[in-house]
């Protein structure tokens, strides 16, 4: 039979978003951790008061992640929005892969990957490399202590992303302003709506210089399917600029996090200190990114059909949160997984999501965190935190975890 219920009844379902445990700053809040294992899809009581299903198990994630009733398209009924606010600027969100279904989701999907293959994610990596020294020397010549936040972890990825994109050098100031907008706390939604149209327009006529002058880089290729009257440029430049914020605000966090996880780890640290080999590189940034869980407050979605998990039965017309944080720590999938170990085979993580939502731009962090870590410890070997960390604020607002800042010195 099925279950239309966990243990946790709808009218005593928790709250999210939850709190990280004091002095846990790497780990899920202990509640959803818990339920893992036993409960990976139970209830949960949201903000507007709705109350969707939560799912924390690995395997279950897997499964929904790969069914087709599993929706993400905002504007349908019942649909768990974080908040009334979100919920109304759904109608804004058109051209946007990442609430489309098929075949929709697939046709901006193509247009996504393409520019993002393997050879030329491979051929950036220099690329890389030459922006993470010059940033790493830019910030050692001033006085210590840094952040290492606003100096290193925000301009890299919106400087590799603007390359990529084929952005002129003379307009990246533009969006290293409109990213730092991005993860500026004080921020209003108005100053967050404003940006978001600046970088649109300002994308839109890039979008048509490039269609008249194709050049070798991302937005060209875009600008290739306007032509093959596959996209308008108005969604030319939107999935432009999806490139460009998935691709720094997570990367942006996830490097300071990791700094801020092996300078508290001294052993795990001493791990890519004594190596210089790529593989031991790699891997270490693959645990780090199933240890961190910088994807926060979920992915939503909702079931068109009923669906069956396990035990329980989620209804049509049911929200779904997929809460990839704790399916990173199921205990089933990786043993002892609230350790920090950069020897362990961590592939199969959920860092970057999984199905047809699978993140487009995976590769290209990989590559920046794997640039990351191979040089910082070795260009200042003797980094250190300026800050105890019980002072350090983290960003747990928003669909990014991570640093507001990180003080550094050497």
């Amino acid at each position: 039979m099925f279950e239309t219920a966990t243990p946790v009844s709808i009218d005593s379902a928790p709250p999210v978003p939850m709190v990280r445990a004091s002095g846990r700053p790497f780990d899920p809040p202990t509640e959803l951790g818990s339920t893992v294992a036993e409960h990976p899809v139970s209830r949960v009581r949201m903000p507007s008061g709705g109350t969707p299903w939560i799912v924390t198990g690995h395997a279950e994630q897997r499964a929904l992640l790969s069914d087709p009733r599993v929706s993400v398209d905002h504007r349908l009924p019942g649909f768990p929005h974080w908040s009334e606010e979100f919920a109304a600027q759904t109608p804004h969100r058109t051209g946007s892969m990442f609430i489309a279904d098929p075949s929709r989701h697939a046709r901006y999907r193509r247009m996504m990957a393409a520019p993002l293959t393997a050879q030329r994610v491979r051929a950036v990596r220099p690329v890389v490399q030459r922006l993470a020294e010059e940033l790493l020397d830019a910030m050692v010549w001033c006085p210590a202590p840094a952040d290492l936040v606003k100096d290193f972890a925000v301009p890299l990825p919106t400087l590799t992303i603007t390359e990529l994109l084929g952005v002129p050098e003379r307009d990246q100031e533009f969006f290293e302003h409109h990213a730092a907008i991005g993860v500026d706390r004080d921020a209003t939604p108005d100053q967050h709506r404003e940006s978001f149209t600046a970088q649109v327009d300002y994308l839109v006529e890039l979008v048509r210089q490039r269609v008249a002058e194709p050049r070798a880089d991302v937005l060209s290729e875009l600008a290739r399917q306007v032509t093959a009257g596959r996209a308008t440029e108005l969604e030319a430049a939107q999935l432009g600029l999806g490139l460009l914020v998935a691709g720094h605000e997570t990367s942006a966090n996830m490097i300071g996090l990791s700094v801020l996880a092996l300078l508290e780890n001294p052993r795990q640290l001493a791990v890519l200190r004594n190596s210089q080999d790529p593989a031991t590189v790699a891997n270490a940034a693959e645990e780090l990114l199933r240890y961190l869980g910088v994807i926060h407050n979920g992915q939503h979605r909702i079931a068109n059909a009923d669906i069956r998990v396990g035990e329980v039965l989620i209804r049509a017309g049911e929200g779904i949160i997929i809460e990839f944080a704790t399916a990173n720590r199921d205990p089933r999938r990786f043993p002892d997984p609230a350790t920090l170990d950069l020897t362990r085979p961590a592939r199969g993580h959920h860092a970057f999501g999984f199905g047809r939502h699978e993140c487009v731009g995976r590769q290209l962090a990989r590559v920046e965190l794997q640039v990351v870590l191979g040089t910082i410890f070795q260009r200042i070997p003797t980094i250190h935190l300026a800050a105890p960390v019980h002072e350090l604020e983290f960003i747990d607002d928003g669909p990014a975890y991570g640093l507001y800042e990180l003080p550094v010195a050497w």
